[in-house]
């Protein structure tokens, strides 16, 4: 039975910082603009044209990049704090990388299984919209650093998808990863769309293997409000290559 569209019509949100940051964190990078994630569970009315689809591109590791990204219009890109991906930045870099981008760009740090004290750190040295946690930690963890955060789930199976509603209450959305034993993203690999429910109660992105290829498809089938790429647009490890961002980010711009 063919789905029904998703809607991101209340895709947009302002992020808001709790006032007990520490004064010596930078503010979000938004400072008041709009959201990569939130609620995508409202359903166009029927005749009504589904809204923008959102795209982050992860694992920016150059300045350049991320102009070409934001000159592209994505809506956020993601730097990975996590010394064993070959996407891996440090803090230098990133304040660097978050410089070259203009207002309204969301800016998303991905940690695995990271110490909090470095978490924290991290965010007092570089403007971080929001969090992304791709390991094994739990929202007691997540919930703790005065960010919204987005919770990786690598799915093996439909219940990985339910059971990750329950598990993370506090996160402002799910992101559906494909699953490798020894890897916690960033494989190129992707899991079957089809598990993924109509009824989902909590926001979610679609991630995992997608390509200017196959991201029509991957839409078409999960009816994804979200998508979030890294190895599909890249010429090397790291490294995205303009023309591929262009045709990944053309291809989802132009579903209705």
């Amino acid at each position: 039975m063919k789905k029904t569209k998703r809607s991101s019509e209340n895709i947009q949100t302002t992020l808001t910082v709790k006032n007990d940051i520490n004064k010596n964190t930078p503010m979000p990078h938004l400072n008041g603009g709009t959201s990569f994630a939130t609620n995508q569970t409202d359903r166009p009315k029927k005749g009504k044209q589904m809204k923008t689809i959102r795209i982050k591109i992860c694992g920016i590791t150059r300045p350049e990049d991320a102009r070409k990204a934001a000159e592209l219009c994505v809506d956020a890109i993601g730097l990975v704090f996590y010394a064993a991906s070959k996407r891996a930045v440090t803090p230098e870099q990133a304040k660097k990388i978050v410089a070259a981008l203009p207002p309204f760009v969301s800016v998303v740090a991905l940690f695995v299984n990271e110490t909090a004290e470095t978490i924290r750190e991290t965010l007092r040295q570089v403007p971080i919209d929001i969090i992304q946690f791709h390991g094994d930690e739990d929202d007691e963890f997540c919930r703790q650093f005065d960010r919204p955060y987005l919770k990786a789930i690598r799915v093996q199976s439909a219940s990985d998808i339910e059971a990750a509603q329950t598990r993370f209450p506090n996160s402002r959305a799910l992101l559906f990863d494909a699953y490798h034993p020894n890897e916690y993203g960033g494989t190129g690999l992707s899991f079957d769309w089809t598990l993924l429910p109509d009824n989902l109660t909590k926001p979610w992105i679609l991630a995992g293997g997608l390509t200017p290829q196959n991201i029509v498809a991957a839409i078409q089938t999960s009816n994804a409000a979200a998508v979030d790429v890294s190895g599909g647009v890249e010429s090397a490890g790291g490294i995205k290559d303009e023309a591929k961002m262009a045709a990944f980010i053309q291809a989802v711009r132009a579903i209705r």
